[in-house]
């Protein structure tokens, strides 16, 4: 049993109430979060027959692998696969190093750093307006990226909300380690790289989660940058699937598999490719995330 701490206990009854009331309030809430995902894996390995009836609730019924057998067994999968990998790897390293690069400086004092104010006015300008989808896409044609991986990248490298998160972060750290390197002769790359970074993990984390997420969700970007569905991405790629008719985007042997199985059960195998990824990925971020959003969210 998990010791009350001495300091709360003249709280009396009404304090253990509320305890094991907040406990059972958050295990309900973890249940009401995982049952979903976990039907949808039943669903998945389930029979057509049994899912088309609704029978299927967290357990397979009639088990079965030709959801995945389809979705996984067509090179077109694995070609945004791919894309994928490469834009989330590529995409998220630069969106936390333009992100720290930004960040740092404009962390600094006015006295410091005297244009600090007008150039949070344009970070600031970037998170409530948008130019909309039409210019955005112009300017990615007329730039050269349409139909290029660096269309999924670019556009979005810099986003303002990560820059202002991770600003007051470096704002909250003590300016007495900074004072104590320029004192032994180190510059501000030197710093920054030294000794900022390394006590900052909990905030990369955080961004490097969000902008993870963000590259490995997206479908609309390569639908609307991509000319054809070999150069989609994983996530506009399934959704092709699920939106439009599978069968065109399959060869003749998916096809043929295709039509002995239900559409439910394909896209609960669909659904849960694309979710897998993060979820193996995200126990590893999970520990920095709640430190590092809380303690960049509170402005110093």
């Amino acid at each position: 049993m998990m010791k009350i701490n001495p300091k709360v206990r003249y709280f009396g009854k009404y304090y253990f109430i509320f305890y094991y009331l907040n406990i059972a309030f958050l295990i309900a809430l973890a249940v009401t979060c995982i049952l979903p995902m976990v039907n949808v894996l039943a669903v998945s390995f389930s029979s057509p027959e049994f899912a088309a009836a609704g029978r299927v609730r967290f357990w397979p019924m009639g088990f079965t692998t030709a959801s995945y057998r389809l979705a996984l067994g067509d090179m077109r999968f694995w070609r945004s696969l791919r894309i994928s990998l490469f834009r989330t790897v590529f995409g998220t390293a630069l969106n936390v190093i333009l992100t720290i690069l930004a960040s740092y400086p404009l962390s600094k004092d006015e006295k410091y750093f005297p244009a600090r104010n007008r150039y949070m006015m344009y970070v600031f300008i970037t998170m409530i307006f948008g130019g909309g989808l039409v210019p955005t896409f112009l300017t990615v044609y007329h730039t050269g990226l349409y139909d290029s991986i660096w269309a999924l990248i670019i556009p979005g490298a810099a986003n303002g909300w990560n820059i202002v998160l991770m600003l007051n972060f470096f704002r909250q750290l003590p300016r007495e380690m900074e004072e104590a390197a320029i004192i032994d002769g180190a510059n501000h790359p030197t710093i920054l790289w030294r000794i900022i970074l390394p006590v900052s993990k909990a905030s990369i984390a955080t961004i490097t989660l969000f902008c993870l997420v963000g590259h490995w969700n997206d479908w609309f970007g390569g639908m609307i940058y991509m000319r054809s569905v070999s150069s989609y991405p994983l996530a506009t790629y399934l959704q092709s699937l699920l939106s439009i008719d599978a069968a065109r985007f399959m060869s003749q042997e998916n096809r043929d598999l295709m039509a002995m199985l239900n559409t439910k059960t394909l896209k609960a195998a669909l659904v849960f490719v694309n979710a897998f990824p993060i979820i193996v990925v995200y126990p590893f971020l999970q520990k920095y995330f709640v430190s590092g959003l809380l303690i960049g969210s509170i402005k110093a």
